[in-house]
């Protein structure tokens, strides 16, 4: 893994590079999308069954795109127990940790007749999009679904592309029921997200799509986006390590390479204080790629986008973190909380050697759908958030509004916005 002394140049080198696997930046796949997008607007139902024809090799009809109750038996039956045991432990981690995220309506009433508050209200419907094919992600399944669930929405929607059988994979499945999902559809790609975004005859729309995907799932969202919300345009998955001398470097290597496996574009950066662990840990690296079974694609990923970095202070260190803004930040420093309290930018921060990433992917409760490639900066990981919407709450009395009159009228009138303060004027006549 290549070595790089850290200084200004280098840095802005490295987020130019980093810049590129932005989705944002596919603009060649976009007309592509589009057609799909604007093809099931008009045609429904029978252009996702074309696509998923197409692209899945699945025939559906309206009677077989929902998954039944007799399918999610018949999936609960071929899922290991143990596997079962496992995502049942996660969910109740996932569900504490966004349950303390929740929030409520609130008013605050004063002795004038004014009352001021926030209504808190969950969206009607949701749908979310989960990869499929040949790999299985139940446990994004649950970090999509549970804070929509927490949040109070009625309507939950999952999205998967079926096997070429015209079946969903039975963890998946069974992930999707536990986590509380109303409905079931076994269809994918931009087809799906078209189909949530504007209603088919067998897929009714949905208010907001969230969940992860390829480059066209993406790009389909970013399309749809203002016909329904958005939780983001994902990109590759990212990991940047900050560490100084006393990091384990074995441990730094793995971590590094949780990330890397995910696919090419993936980013796996190291920013460390000593060069003695730089060497180690390039070392480490190199006997790690040589036996873990995805080699080729670490091997490319670390090509591309796998940098160990140099600096010459810690605080050279966490600025460099900062700029990069990671998707997941480890922290394995002498006293990792105190560097904590500097990361400004960071999708989710593991702090000390026994945090490593993959307790967030699956199991500690925090959610795992991140801001990538620098989006950090302003915005947040999925949450309960995601799900509600807010009304602002105004009351006043006549008594309120008539010691405040004027000024709203003056305001109105410099605006020259006569209606506006009419409307007030009205009032006292």
């Amino acid at each position: 893994m290549r070595i790089i002394r850290l200084d200004e140049e280098s840095r802005n080198n490295i987020l130019s590079e980093l810049l590129k696997r932005d989705p944002n930046n596919y603009s060649a796949y976009e007309n592509t999308v589009k057609e799909i997008v604007d093809n099931v607007r008009e045609n429904r139902d029978k252009a996702v069954f074309a696509y998923t024809k197409q692209f899945d090799r699945a025939v559906l009809t309206p009677e077989t795109v929902r998954v039944t109750e007799e399918e999610i038996q018949e999936a609960l039956s071929q899922v290991d127990p143990a596997l079962l045991a496992v995502m049942k432990r996660a969910m109740k981690n996932i569900r504490s940790y966004h349950e303390k995220q929740r929030q409520y309506s609130w008013f605050d009433s004063k002795p004038d007749g004014t009352v001021l508050g926030q209504k808190v209200t969950a969206l009607s419907s949701v749908g979310v999009y989960v990869p499929g094919g040949k790999a299985a992600y139940p446990s994004s399944v649950l970090m999509n679904i549970i804070p929509a669930e927490v949040a109070g929405v009625p309507r939950i929607v999952m999205v998967t592309p079926p096997d070429k059988s015209g079946n969903v994979n039975p963890a998946t499945l069974i992930a999707a029921h536990l986590a509380g999902a109303t409905e079931i559809y076994k269809v994918g790609g931009a087809q799906a997200v078209a189909a949530l975004a504007f209603g088919t005859e067998s897929i009714p729309k949905v208010d907001k799509i969230v969940g992860p995907g390829n480059i066209f799932v993406a790009l389909a969202k970013k399309t749809v986006y203002g016909h329904v919300s958005i939780d983001s345009i994902a990109g590759p998955s990212e990991i940047l390590v900050l560490a100084d001398e006393t990091s384990n470097p074995r441990y730094v290597a793995a971590d590094l390479l949780s990330q890397a496996e995910h696919d090419e574009l993936a980013s796996a950066i190291l920013v460390t204080t000593s060069m003695d662990l730089a060497e180690k840990v390039s070392e480490e690296i190199d006997g790690f790629v040589a036996k873990l079974s995805r080699k080729e694609i670490l091997e490319k990923s670390l090509e591309n986008y796998g940098y160990i970095l140099v600096a010459d202070s810690l605080e050279d260190a966490i600025d460099t973190a900062n700029a990069i803004a990671s998707e997941h930040l480890e922290i394995v420093t002498k006293n990792p909380f105190e560097v904590m309290t500097k990361i400004q930018n960071a999708g989710a921060i593991f702090l000390g050697e026994y945090s490593s990433e993959p307790l967030g992917d699956y199991f500690a409760g925090p959610n795992h759908v991140l801001p990538t490639n620098g989006t950090a900066k302003f915005f947040s990981p999925l949450g309960v958030d995601d799900f509600i919407k807010k009304s602002s709450i105004i009351y006043y009395s006549r008594e309120a509004l008539e010691s405040v009159h004027q000024d709203i009228e003056d305001f109105a009138e410099a605006e020259y916005l006569t209606a506006h303060a009419n409307s007030v004027r009205v009032r006292f006549e």
